[in-house]
Parts: C-alpha cells; sequence; structure tokens
C-alpha cells in the first residue's frame, strides 16, 4: 500500500480556484506559472505527488517544492520564483558610473580619432584603462556587457539628436512681436468681415534652391498587370535652380508669389512693388520676415522710404523661422507639386510653380497660428 502523505491539504477559495483555472488553460503566460497552476488544482482535487509529476511529466521534487510554497505562502505566491541570493555582482556600483562617465565624454577628448563611442570602442578604453583608474573587474569587459548597462543609464553615446541654441538675446520680445500679430489677425477674424483696406498682414519668406530637373529619358506610367508605378530612369540633367518669393495674406489666405533666379537686395524690392500695387495706396502693409540680408539692406531701405509709412516689418528671431506661418505652405508645397518634378527648362518651373499658386489662390486657405498664443501676457 502506498505510504499516506503527512503533507496537509490545500485549501483554496473560489476566488484563488477560479485564477488558477483561467491560468491553468493561458496559452500566453509562461509555462512554468501554468505548470504550477495544475499541480495546485490537481493536489487540491486529492491527486498525489507521484500521480501530478507523471501527469505533467516533471519530477517529484519539483511538484513538492511547488506544494511547500503554496502551503507556506499561499496558492498564488507559490506561482512565482522565490529571490534567490545568486552570484555576487563582479561589477559594482562604482564600476558602472566609471564607464558611464567615460560614455559621457567625447572620445577625441581622450586621444581617439573618433567622434563617437561605439561599444567595441568604449570596450577596449576600459579595459587598458580599468587598472589604473581602480576598477580592476572590468579587465575582462565585453561589448555586450557595455551595451546593457549603457542600456539601464539610458545612456546612447553613439547616436546624435539636434537641437537649435537659442543665439538672439532678444529671442522672447520678437517672437512676442510676431505672437501679438496672430494675435490682432485673430481678433480681426473673429469680427466677422475685417477691412484689408486699413492693415494687410503678410507672412514673407523665400524658398530657395528649387531645383529644375530633366529627365534624360521619358517617365514610363503605371500600366496594370505589369508596373504600378511611374517608372523613371536614374539619370537627370541639372539645368539650375530658382527661388519662390512669397507672402501669405493672413487675413484672405491669398497668395502673392514670383519666380527669380536669385534672392538679392533687387528681386526682394521687386517683389514689395508687386505688394505695393496689390493694396489699395492707403493700406499698411504688415510683414512678418526673417532676417535676411536682403530685407535690411541699404538698397532695401532706400526703397522704402519712397513709400513711408507703406510696410512695415515685423522680424523673427535668429533662428525663430518656425515662427513665420508660410513656411507651413512651403513644406505643403514641398511634398505635394514639387514632389518628384522633373521639367525641360527653368521657366517651365517657374510657370509650373505659378500655376500651382493660381489654383490655390482660386479657393484660399486661412492659415491659421494657434501655438502659444494664450502665453502672451505671461512672455
Amino acid at each position: 500500500m502506498p505510504a499516506h502523505s503527512r503533507r496537509p491539504d490545500l485549501q483554496l477559495s473560489d476566488e484563488v480556484r477560479e485564477q488558477l483555472l483561467r491560468l491553468s488553460h493561458s496559452r500566453t503566460a509562461p509555462a512554468a506559472q501554468v505548470q504550477r497552476a495544475r499541480m495546485l488544482l490537481a493536489y487540491a482535487a486529492g491527486a498525489t505527488v507521484a500521480a501530478i509529476a507523471r501527469s505533467l511529466h516533471t519530477n517529484r521534487p519539483r511538484v513538492q517544492r511547488c506544494l511547500d510554497r503554496a502551503l507556506q505562502l499561499g496558492a498564488l505566491a507559490a506561482l512565482e520564483d522565490l529571490p534567490r541570493p545568486g552570484k555576487p555582482a563582479a561589477i559594482t556600483a562604482e564600476d558602472r558610473a566609471w564607464l558611464v562617465s567615460l560614455a559621457c565624454q567625447k572620445p577625441s577628448d581622450l586621444g581617439y580619432p573618433h567622434e563617437l563611442w561605439t561599444t567595441d570602442l568604449l570596450a577596449r578604453h576600459v579595459r587598458e584603462h580599468c587598472q589604473q583608474a581602480g576598477h580592476p573587474s572590468l579587465c575582462k569587459l565585453a561589448r555586450g556587457t557595455v551595451s546593457k548597462i549603457l542600456n539601464k543609464e539610458q545612456i546612447k553615446p553613439h547616436k546624435i539628436s539636434y537641437y537649435l541654441e537659442r543665439r538672439d538675446p532678444d529671442f522672447e520680445p520678437k517672437m512676442a512681436q510676431v505672437l501679438h500679430l496672430y494675435r490682432q489677425v485673430a481678433l480681426l477674424r473673429e469680427q466677422g468681415s475685417p477691412d484689408p483696406a486699413l492693415v494687410a498682414y503678410l507672412s514673407y519668406d523665400e524658398k530657395p534652391g528649387i531645383q529644375a530637373l530633366q529627365n534624360l529619358a521619358p517617365d514610363l506610367l503605371p500600366v496594370p498587370g505589369e508596373h504600378p508605378t511611374v517608372a523613371r530612369d536614374h539619370q537627370y540633367r541639372r539645368l539650375g535652380t530658382m527661388t519662390l518669393m512669397a507672402g501669405i495674406d493672413l487675413l484672405t489666405g491669398h497668395l502673392h508669389g514670383q519666380m527669380t533666379d536669385r534672392h538679392r537686395s533687387c528681386e526682394f524690392i521687386g517683389f514689395l512693388r508687386s505688394l505695393n500695387e496689390a493694396y489699395p495706396p492707403d493700406t499698411t502693409i504688415r510683414m512678418i520676415l526673417d532676417n535676411h540680408s536682403a530685407h535690411v539692406s541699404t538698397e532695401t531701405r532706400n526703397y522704402l522710404a519712397t513709400v513711408p509709412n507703406r510696410f512695415e516689418f515685423i522680424f523673427t528671431p535668429t533662428h525663430g523661422s518656425w515662427l513665420n506661418l508660410i513656411e507651413g505652405f512651403f513644406g505643403k508645397l514641398a511634398k505635394t507639386m514639387l514632389r518628384g518634378i522633373r521639367v525641360n527648362s527653368k521657366a517651365e518651373l517657374a510657370e509650373r510653380v505659378l500655376a500651382y499658386l493660381e489654383q490655390v489662390n482660386q479657393e484660399p486657405t486661412v492659415h491659421v497660428w494657434k501655438y502659444r498664443l494664450d502665453e502672451l501676457a505671461v512672455i
């Protein structure tokens, strides 16, 4: 006759039994937890340790350890592994801190030609200098261990993320001027139908470097069943570049634009002349623009002196072109009309860009600026 077990019975509440049943049939839970749940349910149903081991294709000591933990700590606690001391860490916290401090320096400052660390380079440097620095446990450091340490500290010395330093000491006041203009436009728009005969508000900038590229072989249009996309020869001819000078009326959404070969003072003055002709004589034209040399040159100031009180310039701060609303239109232009464009001449490029502006002006979109307007009282 089999010996009677001296291990006490396992009492399971209805709630715990339900959790164990769900876990025992789970396909996503860890396999060890599923097996332990089945052990506990079988033992609570009266099965012996030997029978449980045979049915689950395991050994008796494993079943006994699971049951002993359940009887001591509870059925749910027995599902998890108990913490064990393990092998003492060979790499101490001081060793890790020293490695991280090295990763936070440039390799070029330590005598290497590299600008950025690689895990292999950093591991080799640590192995060569750890004894002298008082960290002998790093003598056999591998690059994989370096990766684990840096990942835990969320350090990525092999990557570069860019930021824009504010070099304009008057950045905040200049930004406030631009945002106040956007606030004025919003208030005028809320009033219903603003009178453009009094003040016109424009966001102006240039988009230089628009390439005129010519195909050397004709494009092959999509053909069902053969090729789904436009097929294009990878070779092309460069015909030069052009500049789009554009200003968007913030009240009406109307786009004013010119295509030029360059964007010097004379081209900018030509654009100002076109605006002078486009608006009634008594209208003040307030323009948001950057500090390009053509905008503040002697030639430009001489022209402005011939039309006193006609133009009012509001300059964006240095490295603050993102405050200029027309940049959003330029982004849309690059992603739509200019995307993949091929022409046979620069004149064709200018014609097609201006045709696009005319198309937009048929149903103009009033652009709205919202970012940081609610902070004006604080700035």
